[in-house]
């Protein structure tokens, strides 16, 4: 998955570099040593053993301080007479022939440049907003002939949402008249500023900020009303073992009562291994039942698990779907693909002012973990997790340090300004700035991927000895 993604970035730099005429010798998916290797025209491609990454080898005379993680410069790699793969047709470093001077990186204007090296974060955005409207042409979208809350959850950033509750009725987006679930979300969607809710209560009005939730954020913390009838039971899971029933009406859970199926769900989850009392219609008459809800591990972020409690009973689906045409899919796709990226321009500037902890990030294990869960729940979320991950690497990219796209664009820009290239002394400190901030964040998200199971096996080993 992660492969995909970084051969679609660093095809766009492939493409952009070869369509502006820069020679690019080398075309590798990962670090190291090659696992495998095959020259085509001008170009080697290369798949490599450290899969964190890739690489488009440009021939360039100013970045030998670089060269060293793309496989060397073209001469430092030149191949001799003797060599495998000598080829006394070719340019260095597979034959003889010097590199044309209108080939180097550096011969080309600053607005090729900054064309070549941006081409990658656009091919990933690219590929985002393809996966997510092929998703949504795919399956259409679910929709409820219904605008009434089934459920909140509550978000300190969005104080606004207390005074939403379960049982309104929304009449109106800024506005305009909603008819289904649909329609209200796609008002609060199409927001600017504020999203302004017409309840059957009055009105309530939510700001939008640049460091809060977005638009999509907001309402996915919405849940449209289910009634609370079991429609499914589980073979051999709690419910059954209770003696809950498909078409049991759930009246009160824990001597509370239960209005939509999102009151149930939110009494369960909060009672893992506790029993509950349920009291639930069926048929004519009221039945009380014990159940015991089981403990599930559920990921919260990257760096943090919570426990909830489940029963294994699937409610009524109400819902209907409606299909999507091109454009319009196209529209939520760019919609989605924006949404996403400014979620991760939001993470990153929290992380700057300090409102949010690096503990929150996750590495390769993270992705790895979250990945395979999605895979299991079907090929639809897998590509939807790529779609995600595909715009994380487009954002990060983007950063103004060394060795990543933005921090080269940045050096270019500089260089350009100031008349001529920095000297191979500047070059190499930039150049460890960049390696030793990537290293930190390296260390820091294997830390955060890490952490947990260290802190299990020292609880483990403790305990063998009696700590």
């Amino acid at each position: 998955m992660f492969g995909l993604v970084i051969f679609v970035h660093e095809l766009g730099h492939f493409i952009a570099a070869k369509a502006l005429g820069v020679y690019a010798p080398r075309f590798s998916i990962g670090f190291g040593p090659a696992i495998f290797r095959i020259r085509r025209g001008e170009t080697e491609y290369v798949l490599a053993w450290l899969p964190l990454g890739g690489y488009v080898r440009m021939a360039s005379r100013h970045d030998a301080e670089a060269a060293f993680l793309e496989g060397g410069n073209e001469e430092s790699t030149a191949r001799k007479e003797n060599d495998p793969g000598y080829d006394p047709n070719a340019m260095i470093p597979f034959g003889p022939k010097p590199v044309p001077e209108n080939r180097w990186f550096e011969s080309k204007p600053l607005w090729a440049r900054v064309i070549i090296l941006t081409a990658g974060v656009i091919m990933n955005g690219v590929l985002a907003v393809v996966v997510a409207t092929t998703l949504v042409m795919r399956s259409g979208q679910a929709d409820y002939d219904s605008t009434v809350i089934g459920g909140v959850e509550h978000d300190v950033s969005v104080p606004a949402l207390a005074q939403l509750h379960s049982g309104d009725t929304v009449r109106a987006v800024n506005g305009k008249a909603v008819k289904s679930w649909r329609g209200l979300i796609e008002g609060m969607l199409d927001s600017k500023g504020q999203i302004e809710l017409t309840t059957n209560r009055g009105l309530l009005a939510i700001p939008l900020t640049d460091d809060g939730p977005d638009a999509r954020e907001i309402a996915s913390l919405l849940d449209p009303y289910l009634a609370p009838v079991i429609d499914t039971v589980f073979e051999n899971d709690r419910a059954m073992q209770a003696g809950l029933r498909k078409g049991d009406s759930v009246i009160s859970v824990a001597g509370e009562p239960i209005f939509s199926w999102t009151d149930m769900v939110e009494k369960v989850g909060a009672s893992p291994e506790r029993p509950l009392a349920f009291v639930v219609r069926r048929g004519g008459a009221t039945e009380s039942l014990t159940v015991t809800p089981k403990a599930v591990k559920a990921e919260i972020s990257p760096s943090a698990d919570t426990t909830l409690g489940r029963i294994g009973a699937g409610a009524r689906n109400t819902s209907h779907r409606v299909p999507i045409g091109l454009g319009y899919a196209l529209r939520l796709g760019l919609r989605e693909t924006k949404s996403d990226a400014g979620q991760v321009f939001r993470v990153l500037r929290r992380i700057g002012t300090g409102k949010q902890s690096v503990k929150e990030l996750g590495g390769p294990i993270a992705i790895t973990r979250v990945a395979v869960s999605q895979a299991r729940k079907g090929w639809d979320d897998l590509f939807a997790l790529i779609a995600l991950l595909s715009i994380n690497v487009a954002v990060l990219n983007l950063l103004p340090i060394p060795i990543l796209d933005g921090g080269q664009i940045l050096i270019n820009v500089l260089e350009s300004a100031k008349g001529s290239p920095f000297s191979m002394r500047t070059r190499e400190y930039i150049l460890r700035f960049g390696l030793f901030a990537i290293a930190l964040l390296f260390a820091i998200v294997m830390y955060n991927d890490t952490r947990a199971g260290f802190t299990k096996l020292f609880g483990w080993i403790g305990r063998l000895f009696g700590a």
